[in-house]
């Protein structure tokens, strides 16, 4: 699985595809405009400054999300215990190795990852962190009951590449490690995902495009464990889902990866689905496509 190859991306950060999923970790428009429109401005940091906040970041991966989070909340003197799910140490060892990966950050985001990657955790006065390497969906139950989450970030490959980890069965696990108005944020519009949230009682929305093009129609997805609209504060970069969205979620796109003893295959996971969807009345997802103008290119489902 550690076989990699070295992505630099058009903002000048660098990446890395992977060779088993093949697929890219980032955007090749560039991984760290992707993590800050993606995952830090969705998430309202300064609704947290000075007080202390409880992150899960899934597929922790080359270390962008929670480096930029960390970076952030350096700046605002915020508190922070964070818990990051990881299979796999070769990405964290080439960002320690790439130092204009480093010089991204604050220094003491470098100090933070290096003790992870050596001793898998990190504490001082303001941040407490732990890194879980192995599986998610057996790591996921090392994590505290107690321990509820402010954030989550889920960053895995994508669904069609790595199900596993947006299954019913392990998206429920997550969503009950939320706090009430907590966010779960991702960069997948994929509406089996979205479906899934839905169905397990959160409140979703679509992370505004950046780009004025049909082809980037969302950037990804937040969803609100307990949404309650009186205590909900208008957010510049998330907002309802369109009605070109919600129709999506009535195609078989929408049919949920199920993994129903958390240990399957890739393979078992994605053979079972597309049985699934073979058998659905449901609208076809190229129908869909269709009607609204878009690519295949433009989403990942």
């Amino acid at each position: 699985m550690s076989e990699f190859i070295e992505v630099l991306t058009k903002d000048g950060s660098y990446s890395l595809k992977s060779v088993y999923f093949q697929e890219n970790f980032h955007s090749l428009l560039g991984a760290l405009e992707e993590t800050k429109i993606k995952f830090t401005a969705p998430s309202d940091l300064h609704r947290f400054k000075g007080k202390c906040l409880n992150v899960l970041d899934i597929c922790f991966g080359l270390g962008y999300n929670s480096a930029s989070l960390l970076d952030e909340l350096i700046k605002q003197e915020s508190h922070l215990n964070l818990y990051a799910l990881e299979i796999d140490k070769k990405p964290l060892e080439y960002s320690l190795r790439n130092e204009a990966f480093m010089k991204l950050w604050a220094p003491k985001v470098k100090n933070i990852f290096e003790s992870l990657y050596r001793n898998d955790c990190f504490e001082d006065p303001f941040f407490k962190c732990s890194l879980l390497w192995g599986d998610a969906r057996e790591k996921i139950n090392v994590i505290p009951s107690a321990v509820k989450f402010d954030l989550i970030y889920l960053d895995g490959f994508s669904p069609q590449k790595c199900p596993q980890v947006w299954t019913i069965e392990f998206l429920s696990k997550v969503t009950k490690k939320l706090n009430p108005q907590g966010y779960l944020i991702t960069y997948s519009s994929s509406a089996a995902v979205r479906k899934t949230l839905r169905n397990l009682g959160l409140e979703i929305f679509t992370i505004k495009p950046s780009h004025n093009n049909s082809n980037f129609w969302s950037q990804g997805t937040v969803a609100i464990a307990k949404f309650d609209k009186n205590k909900f504060k208008p957010n510049l970069t998330f907002k309802k889902l369109s009605v070109m969205e919600e129709e999506h979620l009535l195609t078989k796109a929408s049919i949920p990866y199920k993994d129903k003893s958390l240990n399957a295959s890739k393979e078992d996971i994605i053979k079972k689905r597309l049985e699934e969807q073979l058998l659905s009345n449901l609208v076809s997802t190229k129908k869909w496509r269709d009607k609204w103008g878009m690519t295949k290119s433009a989403f990942r489902s």
